[in-house]
Order: structure tokens, then C-alpha cells, then sequence
């Protein structure tokens, strides 16, 4: 289970939005969170690991190395 606080025209608006469609509010919740969920986990993986490899912590091949690895 999550609460979630929204501002009050957010609110509002998914208010208006479930009484329109006869949908529940957390239906469209859930679907707003389902629709961008892969790219925030891409935008804050990919932020982290980027992080790692600033401080040295991750390994970065060339090109060179990665075709490399593959032939043997």
C-alpha cells in the first residue's frame, strides 16, 4: 500500500478525470505509473551507473575490448 499527497488541482483534475470516465482514481494512477515507470528506472539505473564510473568504481571497455571479449 502507498499514499501519495498531490497538489490540489492535480487532484482536481484526476478527480474530474475518474467521474468523466467512470474510472477510479487510482486506476489512473496505476496506469500513469506503469506508463513511465521503465523510464525512470532507465533514467535513475543509468544515473547511477554513471556515478560508479566517474569514481572509478565500474569498468569501462573500448569498443576494441568489448569485440574482443566476444571472439573468445
Amino acid at each position: 500500500m502507498i499514499g501519495v499527497r498531490l497538489s490540489s488541482d492535480i487532484e482536481k483534475r484526476l478527480d474530474d478525470l475518474a467521474k468523466a470516465t467512470g474510472r477510479t482514481k487510482t486506476y489512473y494512477v496505476r496506469e500513469a505509473i506503469l506508463e513511465h515507470l521503465d523510464d525512470m528506472e532507465e533514467a535513475y539505473l543509468a544515473e547511477a551507473t554513471l556515478e560508479r564510473v566517474r569514481r572509478g568504481d565500474e569498468r569501462v571497455l573500448s569498443s576494441e575490448e568489448f569485440w574482443r571479449g566476444l571472439e573468445d
